[in-house]
């Protein structure tokens, strides 16, 4: 029996007690009186009924009253601290009982607030051991986390059945940039732990690899297997693919229980190779028959040096004609096919800025010249090998200032297409082309400090070039090295890595254990997929023409929050923002405009939250915004949904409030900012995870039963 049942009770029995021995002993007066008697009483009781009937009614509140305090300070009292000490027991070991009620019940919470204080210290010294004790395991983990996370190669392991157990961070980078479809809109959600590998590689493709491993292992051979593979967006990628072995049977036979893909895009490799062929194409297109009229006329002029000057001079035109032709040609090609002429020399992108600062720096320091930047491109991307070439730059400035001492050096970094113009220029005497030719062939030096590579041999590496050319006007001459642009490669986003607290989430060693994880209501809630979701909005009548103006999700995965698999994305609600309403979400109205409709978002949302059960806070009044936009987006959220809201209600029925910043602190969770979707849904997410063990020490370990037990609170009612 329910507590408020057994007060019902209470009073019906306070009220039997108060009326009940008066009415027998006057039905029994009654039944031994005579008819006389009987009329006199009648008379008597008559005159008098409405006093006693107050008197009664009065003893009868009073009594009511005096059990009720009774029942709010020894009953419900007594109910909530149950409640808190099982959260100190199980979600919020930090909780305390508050000292609240009659001296008994205090005294009772001030000895169970005792004893969470001796196991606490308990716990800490049993956990300082257990951590002294697992110290060098999780160091070599930790070791192996960082190596997986910073491989600058896309790594990606997956279970027999292509779920992807562990990326890392370049896998993700790559994958993201071959997004397609409308998850695309949202940073792409095509990698994530839990999810199918199938989505982005082809299956039979990687089947066929997997069974020409087991077939190498058989034969005792190393087990590797490569393909090429393409994309849907029609990248091509290369894949090499390994497997996990573990120890299995009794004869300790390996036996294959996932693999590894590294995995490159030789996309861009192969269209440079494609565009190298073109250039050598162009180079060659029309040079038989140029080189053909300059021979022709070179020998004339050989064969008859006493020819009429007007002959002479039409064979030497031909000569220059021709020339200027191919040189020409060879600008075109250079221009239009510089990234094909690069070598294979590994180059890294780097701004050119800071290989002048360098060079600056080692020109001052080495040679105590001073130098100067001028009409510099700030923001010019090349692709050098920065050692080399700042080497090349001091080693010239070494040679001008042993031979001609100029004053001081100047710096000119400017683009034409898709070359980079990097000039370092002095005032003083012009120098000859021998001098030149010298310099650029012989090996580099600066003081005592020498190179075996040549200029020419960093020119080379760097697929440029480089000449000298003087400034008559301006009186100073610069040697112009002619160098790749590079497009440099996005790295992460700031706001994703200060998302992710210490190593990354891209991966997790528990999840060699992984099983498929469909949505199964039987299953046990710390084994599902779940993507918790929250909304902004214009406001909070969805039924009156509020619309979403944000979404933010983060997947849970093996019981874990991936702060590193969210989706966040502002939504054009096509309507104007309510003013009240901005101070609460921080959106305005310069934010929404231009941004993605519904229509391009709910698909994207859809497709991320795919095959998973969904989880909000208060969801009915999301779930509402969703719901309405059924017909015109033609997208439906059929999964479950859980309510944490609701969820708080079934674990602490006895607690006032389940609002998410109260139960944040009862539970124990200290987060950050609040009142931005992706915030409020990582919230959500914690708060999720507490309430798992919660209910699970209540006896409610699957959806059904979380679903079961949500609706009957009474929270439940509510609808919007």
């Amino acid at each position: 029996m329910k507590a408020k049942q057994r007060l019902i009770v209470a009073v019906i029995v306070l009220g039997l007690l108060m009326t009940g021995p008066f009415v027998v002993t006057s039905l029994l007066v009654w039944l031994d009186m005579k008819e006389a008697e009987r009329t006199l009483l009648t008379n008597l009781l008559v005159s008098r009924l409405p006093v006693g009937t107050m008197m009664t009614l009065f003893g009868f509140a009073l009594g009511v009253g005096v059990l009720h305090k009774l029942f709010k300070q020894y009953v419900e009292g007594l109910l909530r601290m149950a409640e808190t000490l099982r959260l100190m027991l199980g979600a919020n070991r930090n909780f305390r009982v508050t000292i609240e009620g009659p001296p008994e019940v205090q005294q009772l919470a001030q000895a169970a607030n005792d004893l969470a204080q001796q196991r606490d210290a308990l716990m800490d010294d049993v956990d300082s051991q257990i951590a002294t004790a697992k110290a060098s395991v999780e160091e070599e983990k930790n070791r192996l986390a960082a190596l997986m996370s910073e491989l600058a190669q896309a790594v990606v392991v997956c279970n027999l059945d292509g779920r992807i157990l562990l990326y890392n961070n370049r896998a993700r980078l790559q994958f993201k940039a071959l997004s397609q479809g409308p998850t695309s809109v949202a940073g792409g959600a095509l990698i994530g732990l839990g999810r199918s590998i199938f989505s982005i590689l082809e299956k039979s493709q990687v089947d066929h690899a997997e069974e020409v491993i087991r077939q190498r292992l058989s034969a005792g051979k190393t087990a590797i297997s490569n393909f090429i593979t393409t994309t849907r967006g029609g990248q091509l990628l290369r894949a090499q693919m390994v497997p996990v072995l573990a120890a299995s049977g009794d004869e300790g036979e390996a036996a294959m229980s996932g693999y590894v893909l590294t995995v490159e895009n030789i996309t861009r490799s192969i269209e440079e190779e494609e565009r190298r062929d073109q250039a050598l194409h162009s180079l060659t297109q029309g040079s038989r028959s140029s080189i053909a009229n300059i021979r022709a006329a070179v020998a004339n002029l050989l064969d008859y040096p006493d020819m009429e000057p007007e002959l002479r001079e039409r064979f030497l035109r031909v000569i220059d004609d021709e020339v200027a032709k191919r040189s020409q040609v060879i600008d075109q090609t250079m221009s239009q096919f510089s990234d094909a002429m690069k070598t294979r020399w590994p180059l890294e992108d780097i701004l050119g800025i800071d290989i002048i600062a360098a060079a600056q720096r080692r020109i001052e320091d080495k040679l105590k010249l001073p130098s100067k930047m001028e009409e510099i491109d700030d923001a010019l991307w090349i692709k050098a090998d920065s050692f080399s070439l700042v080497f090349a730059l001091v080693s010239l400035a070494s040679k001008l200032q042993d031979h001609y001492e100029p004053r001081e050096l100047r710096f000119r970094l400017t683009s034409a297409g898709k070359l980079a113009y990097l000039d370092l220029i002095w005032a003083g005497p012009a120098m000859s082309s021998e001098t030149f030719y010298t310099w650029e062939m012989e090996s580099m030096q600066i003081g005592s400090e020498s190179s075996p590579l040549s200029l020419r041999d960093v020119i080379d590496r760097h697929g440029g070039e480089i000449w000298y050319e003087r400034e008559k006007a301006a009186h100073r001459a610069f040697f112009r090295f002619v160098l790749p642009v590079a497009v440099p490669e996005l790295e992460s986003e700031p706001e994703e890595r200060s998302r992710g607290k210490g190593r990354p989430e891209y991966y997790d060693f528990d999840l060699f254990k992984f099983e498929d994880k469909s949505i199964d209501l039987d299953r046990k809630l710390s084994d599902l997929t779940y993507t918790v979701f929250d909304t902004e909005t214009t406001g909070l009548e969805p039924s009156k023409g509020d619309e979403i103006i944000q979404i933010g999700a983060v997947r849970i995965v093996n019981n874990r929050l991936l702060r590193q698999e969210v989706f966040n994305q502002i939504v054009d609600p096509e309507c104007p923002l309510k003013p009240e309403s901005i101070p609460i979400h921080g959106i305005t109205e310069d934010m929404v405009r231009g941004k993605p409709n519904i229509d391009v978002i709910l698909p994207a949302f859809h497709e991320f939250c795919e095959d998973t059960v969904l989880i909000a806070h208060n969801a009915a009044f999301d779930m509402r915004f969703l719901q309405l936009k059924e017909e015109r987006t033609g997208i439906r959220f059929t999964q479950p949904v859980l309510d944490t809201l609701l969820l708080s209600a079934v674990v602490h029925p006895n607690q006032e409030s389940h609002k998410l910043d109260v139960i944040l602190e009862r539970l124990g969770v200290s987060i950050g900012t609040r009142h931005n979707a992706l915030e409020d849904a990582l919230a959500t997410g914690e708060v999720f995870l507490k309430l798992v063990k919660l209910l699970e020490d209540m006896g409610i370990v699957t959806v059904r039963q979380a679903l079961a037990a949500a609706e009957k609170t009474y929270f439940a009612r509510v609808k919007y």
